[in-house]
């Protein structure tokens, strides 16, 4: 048996892997992280399938349930939001199956920044103004963020931002990402992404804290912070430019 880590995507159920709502429907033990993934996905699970929804869940809990399906030979579907690979709290699961010999795969899903610059149809990189994209948070009540990656320093870059897990402490991404970047520096705040309440406030660094107050968001929304949200001209591609050469438009 395996358990597969299968990335449900930002929110529309239509943004699966078709790999991810295969495992999904043949699995079955379907564990999935209900506060954040549609209920539509894992009603995909077959008929008779234990379908667990490990939002009140500890670890341990989780743990058991796959070991009692390992001892069953039966495989498992642990769905999480997103991609795994960003914030998936899936490292301790793996370590700890590493450890008991349990089989396990990962399979990427559509991650949130991707789902909102789609939303907003944006290039998060634009020629000329940013080719870096960093995703990233703040510190929170699950953990601390290390040493040299708080804001100021990540700021220094002029990168474009995606910041996660952080809207309660817009105050604290505004504060210091204003020195670096400018009161007038672009930001989208990105409510539940390609949920069908998804809500897209623009601001700037000096007014969105007051924006997104007067939504009343407190949580499952992303942070865009960079200069390719402004209405300007920018460089076009070097990539169709016709004087361009590389090994599939040789001269």
């Amino acid at each position: 048996m395996t358990i597969h880590f299968i990335g449900a995507g930002p929110g529309a159920a239509d943004l699966i892997t078709v790999r991810g709502l295969r495992l999904i429907e043949k699995c079955p033990i379907c564990l999935y992280a209900g506060s954040l993934v549609p209920t539509e996905i894992v009603e995909a699970a077959p008929n008779g399938a234990r379908v667990i929804d490990t939002a009140p869940m500890h670890l341990d809990e989780i743990m058991t349930e796959i070991e009692k399906a390992h001892a069953a030979g039966q495989d498992v579907a642990r769905v999480h939001s997103g991609d795994p690979s960003l914030y998936g709290a899936i490292a301790e699961q793996m370590r700890r199956l590493d450890a008991l010999g349990i089989p396990h795969d990962v399979i990427p899903g559509v991650p949130a920044f991707a789902a909102a610059a789609a939303l907003l149809q944006q290039e998060l990189t634009l020629p000329g103004i940013a080719q870096t994209v960093i995703v990233t948070r703040t510190d929170g009540k699950a953990s601390p963020m290390p040493e040299g990656e708080d804001l100021d320093t990540l700021g220094k870059s002029g990168a474009t931002l995606a910041i996660h897990l952080s809207v309660r402490n817009l105050s604290k991404v505004t504060a210091e990402l204003t020195p670096h970047y400018g009161e007038d520096c672009p930001v989208v705040v990105v409510y539940r992404a390609t949920w069908p309440d998804e809500k897209v406030i623009r601001g700037t660094l000096a007014d969105i804290r007051q924006k997104v107050r007067a939504e009343k968001i407190t949580r499952t929304a992303l942070i865009l912070v960079g200069r390719v949200f402004e209405d300007h001209d920018f460089e076009d591609s070097r990539l169709y430019a016709s004087d361009h050469r590389h090994i599939l438009r040789p001269r």
